[in-house]
């Protein structure tokens, strides 16, 4: 998938475009700290990684341990929910043949979904 994308050039599009929409989110912005770019990095290493591309995500930061990173972040459905609409929005904007970002997507929501960790709010 990575050289299939466009290597890291996509990646960097995709990491933008999803960052802004977090930005601006009154449920995810939040959960993260003042400067973003950490965090942009960290996502744009790992999905590299793990589409195929350099493992540089495992080589700075070791296994992903995606739960345990998240655990002390209250995750529910809505903050699920507001951080898959933006990467949903952000892979769909990426204009990826249509069975690669159904794979992509796909990918998204399951993760999404299995870093929830609380029912409600903290």
């Amino acid at each position: 998938m990575y050289e299939r994308a466009g290597g890291a050039s996509f990646f960097d599009g995709l990491i933008d475009r999803f960052y802004a929409g977090v930005d601006a989110d009154p449920i995810l912005r939040p959960l993260y700290p003042p400067d973003l770019e950490p965090s942009k990095d960290h996502l744009r290493m790992f999905l590299v990684q793990y589409w195929g591309g350099p493992r540089t995500y495992g080589e700075v930061r070791g296994h992903p341990r995606l739960r345990m990173r998240h655990a002390p972040f209250a995750i529910g459905l809505p903050e699920r929910d507001a951080w898959l609409s933006h990467m949903e929005a952000a892979v769909r904007a990426a204009g990826l043949p249509a069975e690669d970002e159904a794979e992509m997507l796909d990918y998204f929501r399951s993760s999404a979904t299995q870093l929830i960790n609380t029912m409600g709010r903290r």
